[in-house]
């Protein structure tokens, strides 16, 4: 459950960061502050991978207690 938290996390901060990105730059219109977009994404971005690299799953740490 949380690697697919993270997954979540990091494709949508990925998105929002790119989104921000060319907001800034002004390649793309948007209706939010660009770099709101950008920091959130970046925020995002950042939780996600940590997530996906630091943490256990539920599953495994429910087999390594019945082990």
């Amino acid at each position: 459950m949380i690697k697919i938290l993270g997954i979540i996390l990091t494709v949508g901060g990925a998105i929002a960061l790119v989104m921000g990105i060319l907001g800034i730059f002004g390649s793309i219109a948007l209706m939010l502050s660009p770099w709101a977009l950008a920091i959130i994404g970046f925020i995002f971005f950042i939780s996600g991978i940590s997530l996906i690299k630091r943490r256990k799953d539920t599953e495994d740490i429910e087999a390594e207690k019945k082990a």
